[in-house]
């Protein structure tokens, strides 16, 4: 599967967008999905994820509250949708995919798709 993350740019402080994952290849119903982002000079961060059924969602502690991943299997494209961004919020945006039971731990993901910039202005 090949993964594209778009729908990044610059916002507001206290603003939201919605980024997208558009997946290619083996159907998007296949993998777990997850979220990741790094900003300048920083590790990469687990963001969070959703699983092959949608059943199931996880979000780390940093955007617990602001975020919803949610997929369209039928469109293969998985959202990332957030709110109340703050400056911190500034990083690369990736989507990455999974099989394995894992997928709520940010180490399992091997298959990476290339990130969207988003830039929250204060």
């Amino acid at each position: 599967v090949q993964l594209q993350a778009s729908g990044g740019g610059l916002v507001q402080a206290g603003g939201s967008l919605r980024l997208s994952c558009a997946t290619s290849g083996r159907p998007v119903s296949s993998y777990h999905v997850g979220w990741f982002r790094q900003a300048p000079g920083k590790e990469r961060e687990f963001v969070g994820a959703v699983s092959r059924s949608s059943v199931s969602t996880y979000s780390s502690d940093s955007v617990k509250g602001r975020s919803t991943i949610s997929r369209a299997n039928a469109k293969n494209t998985v959202f990332l949708q957030m709110k109340t961004l703050k400056s911190e919020d500034t990083a690369v945006y990736y989507c990455a995919a999974t099989v394995s039971t894992l997928w709520y731990q940010g180490e399992a993901y091997n298959v990476w798709g290339q990130g969207t910039l988003v830039t929250v202005s204060s």
